[in-house]
């Protein structure tokens, strides 16, 4: 199908992995295109067919998600990452924001949930808003579980431009800085956590 949508898996279960690309694959306007199961075949694999949705674990044995969500946003920002999880955790949910997520799952949702969670990013729109990424920051200030204080200008309107979905790259474009500049803002944000 010409207008399918293209999916990425990255979970380092296999048996996830299988489910996932089951799931997904039973789908006739979704089309898995990769999978991997390390950080480093993932940057590798999504250089090499280039989807639409990539659907990533947070929690992965050689590395961090957000990670690879941030370094695929950086390289490839049309590529919408959708970040999936088996812990309801708010520092999670801020950092994946951070990253340029577009959209976070937890692995206890039904199958239906997740395939609509694919449309709904693919179609360009966020399963995270700004609303509930400060909610979860919020919560955190007020738990004790980090100090973010009052951010710097540049930093809060980073922050905001994260919310929008965009990435590194955009947001360096946006603010006329340099993309290491804007990693830099992003890396500072994750530390007040």
């Amino acid at each position: 199908m010409a207008d399918s949508i293209r999916v990425f898996i990255l979970d380092d279960h296999e048996i996830v992995r299988q489910g996932l690309v089951a799931v997904i694959g039973a789908e006739p306007d979704l089309m898995v295109v990769g999978q991997a199961a390390t950080v480093q075949r993932t940057l590798e694999v999504v250089e090499e067919v280039a989807p639409d949705v990539a659907v990533l674990d947070v929690r992965l044995g050689d590395g961090s998600g957000v990670e690879v969500c941030r370094d695929i946003r950086s390289a490839h920002p049309d590529v919408r990452c959708l970040m999936l999880t088996s812990f309801e955790d708010d520092q999670a949910l801020v950092e994946a924001s951070l990253a340029g997520a577009a959209g976070y799952v937890l692995k206890k949702a039904v199958g239906g949930d997740l395939l609509e969670a694919i449309r709904h990013v693919a179609s360009g729109r966020q399963l995270l808003d700004r609303a509930t990424v400060r909610l979860a920051l919020r919560r955190l200030r007020e738990s004790g579980e980090a100090t973010v204080g009052e951010l710097p200008e540049q930093e809060r309107r980073v922050f905001d431009l994260i919310g929008e979905g965009l990435s590194n790259r955009e947001i360096a474009e946006k603010m006329f800085l340099a993309e290491k500049t804007i990693k830099n803002y992003v890396t500072n944000l994750l530390r007040r956590l």
